[in-house]
């Protein structure tokens, strides 16, 4: 059994593979289940951290505190050094993002009775798009916190090879395979060749035949999702007594998983209360400032993103919205998701043929797609890749694990 791990610290779950004989990979984190959301509340009244599932029952319980998810969005960003402030003290979002990739690697030791001095760090094509001094900055700071928290042997993969990895581990012939991995934060692809004997081979460059991506992921479907739907309730794009549009920056925040805190402060709070007396339709901009008021936003973004789910299968989901008004419900069809997110899958489609146009391989060579990710469900997106490729055939990998469990492989090829 290897002593390295892999960890896939992910924008919306995160979980850590351990390479063993005849078990499964993935290292339980909480509760038995092998995926840890990435989320950290830190608990105002008790001066205390949690994590996962459970911060967000703290959250939701109602306990005073601060809330954050998407805590990977942030590298490469200049939030990176930047604080949110709760009870008078101050969180700089590098320390949250610390204290979740100890706590990862903490409770994967615990699970495995290893002490895991080595890891592979599983990491988006692109951190940041178009700007490769910014990107190298995002793996630079998480390579930074990894060693701070305890590991002393780093490399990284980037996603959809460490994905091709674990669908390799299945396959009987060789296969040419456009890997899918649509995550919270990013769509990563890469065009591999695979096979049971090129599996046995420890450097494999010359397999990959390209690699893209682009930041658009599930945290981005949720914000389109609840611009078009959900804040409308609240004001977004009603007027102003001099006839402009009410500020959208506000409903942008509360719609982004990792700027939702932003509309918490005292400063914006000023600013709302400002422009309510300049407002038209006044009952909307109230509800907006009883949400504010109730630091119910994450509360929101989860309503919406439970929905967002919920179209991957239905095409009608009924939304709770009772914190913003006893009774509340919006009913949402998979239409409406699909016209809200289009220009995004536009983007990612566009990506998608430029990868197959830089590995010069026409569509009918591709054998097989593999989907992987939690926002490979989104079906609109799905049928768009699986159309630029209609010859391959469609498989679905653990959308949450294949990419810890490829990392554990290739933790074993770095480190044995």
């Amino acid at each position: 059994m290897s002593n390295a791990c892999g960890v896939d610290f992910g924008t919306s779950n995160s979980t850590v593979g351990w390479s063993r004989p005849g078990q499964s990979a993935l290292l339980p984190l909480e509760d038995g289940k092998v995926t840890l959301p990435s989320v950290v509340f830190f608990n105002a009244e008790d001066d205390a951290f949690s994590f996962g599932r459970a911060a967000l029952s703290a959250y939701l319980a109602g306990y005073e505190g601060r809330l954050m998810r998407s805590l990977k969005s942030l590298l490469g960003s200049s939030l990176i050094d930047a604080q949110t402030e709760v009870g008078g003290r101050a969180l700089p979002f590098r320390t949250l993002l610390s204290h979740f990739i100890a706590e990862l690697k903490t409770r994967a030791e615990q699970a495995s009775g290893k002490d895991f001095q080595s890891v592979v760090l599983g990491r988006p094509v692109f951190f940041v798009d178009d700007n490769p001094a910014a990107d190298q900055r995002a793996e630079d700071t998480l390579a930074e916190i990894a060693r701070a928290v305890g590991f002393r042997h780093i490399a990284f993969q980037y996603e959809p090879i460490a994905a091709a990895f674990d669908y390799e581990s299945s396959i009987a012939r060789e296969e040419l395979v456009l890997i899918a991995d649509i995550g919270g934060g990013t769509s990563d692809f890469s065009l591999v060749r695979l096979s049971p004997q090129r599996a046995a081979n420890s450097e494999r460059r010359d397999d990959i035949l390209a690699t893209g991506g682009v930041h658009i992921g599930g945290t981005d479907f949720d914000k389109y999702l609840s611009l078009s739907s959900v804040m409308p309730m609240l004001g977004l794009g009603s007027r102003l007594v001099n006839n402009s549009e009410v500020p959208s920056s506000y409903y942008f925040n509360l719609a982004t998983w990792h700027t939702i805190n932003q509309i918490y402060t005292r400063k914006a709070w000023l600013q709302l209360k400002d422009v309510q007396r300049e407002t038209v339709e006044r009952e909307k901009f109230s509800r907006l400032l009883d949400l504010v008021e109730q630091r119910a936003g994450h509360w929101l973004a989860l309503q919406v993103e439970q929905g967002k789910i919920g179209l991957s299968d239905a095409e009608t989901v009924q939304l709770s919205l009772d914190r913003i008004a006893p009774g509340q419900a919006l009913s949402l069809t998979r239409q409406q998701f699909n016209d809200s997110i289009a220009h995004l899958v536009g983007t990612v489609e566009d990506t998608v043929g430029n990868l197959l146009r830089d590995a010069g391989v026409t569509p009918a060579q591709v054998d097989t797609v593999f989907f992987t990710g939690g926002s490979s469900g989104v079906q609109l997106l799905r049928h768009k890749i699986a159309a630029l490729v209609p010859a391959a055939k469609a498989v679905e990998g653990d959308l949450f694990g294949s990419i810890g469990a490829g990392l554990a492989l290739d933790a074993v090829r770095k480190f044995g």
